[in-house]
């Protein structure tokens, strides 16, 4: 499967226990994400264009309306790094 940097990056952060956090309008539509590594901080190349590439190939997903985490088929599909530094 053909995975960009920018989602390679963002699955590398979900993987290790990373979440996605989404902010809906009043009609239930996505309009800003928030992607969060373990530790506690931002990562910037997970926008909205990313998310939803990851989320249409089914690589993340929501558990009961909680926050979207890397499905099995997502960590699988991740590419092998030390960290997301290079």
């Amino acid at each position: 499967m053909n995975i960009s940097k920018a989602e390679q990056r963002t699955l590398h952060a979900l993987a290790r226990g990373g979440a996605i956090l989404v902010e809906k309008d009043n009609n239930g539509k996505i309009i800003a994400i928030n992607c969060a590594t373990r530790e506690g901080w931002t990562l910037e190349d997970c926008t909205l264009a990313v998310f939803k590439r990851l989320k249409r190939r089914r690589l993340i997903a929501s558990s009961k309306g909680g926050p979207y985490r890397a499905t099995l088929l997502g960590r699988r599909s991740v590419r092998a790094q030390l960290d997301n530094r290079a």
